[in-house]
């Protein structure tokens, strides 16, 4: 196989390399606690999963959590143990954002829609107000065409 050859530095060349590393590295800057007034909690509870989304006053989503992303497999993800579990996780994001007072939005028709709300009250959000925006058909389809005898 033959001897390895280590290659040796000289001082001047370290010195150039960890300028170069050293250069390329962001440095951590401490962000300041934003501050908003108002936003906006959106819960889509459906018959596999519950999804929340916070969004700010305009409606531009700064963070979402599903019960998928907190741990639950399966049939577990439609529980309202999952769903108060979601409301748990999205209040410490609306904690470090340093969200005073929300508006919640309910969609769809899964166990976990009331048991969200329950969770994210009991916790000690003020709630503006609780809006159900779920789709209802009002006429429903078009029928279909009769059948030729």
């Amino acid at each position: 196989m033959g001897k390895k050859r280590i290659i040796k530095k000289t001082d001047k060349e370290l010195l150039d390399e960890k300028d170069k590393i050293e250069g390329g590295l962001k440095k951590e800057t401490k962000s300041p606690k934003r501050i908003l007034a108002e936003g906006k909690i959106y819960i889509s509870s459906t018959y596999n999963n519950t999804i929340m989304t916070l969004s700010d006053a305009k409606g531009n989503a700064l963070s979402w959590v599903s019960a998928g992303s907190v741990g639950f497999k399966g049939t577990k993800k439609a529980t309202p143990f999952a769903a108060s579990k979601v409301a748990e996780s999205l209040f410490f994001t609306i904690q470090k954002l340093g969200i005073e007072k929300v508006d919640i939005f309910v969609k769809g028709i899964g166990s976990g829609r009331e048991s969200a709300i329950r969770a994210l009250i009991g916790k000690g959000i003020n709630v503006n107000s609780i809006k159900d925006v779920t789709p209802v058909p009002h006429n429903g389809c078009r029928p279909k065409k009769p059948r030729k005898p």
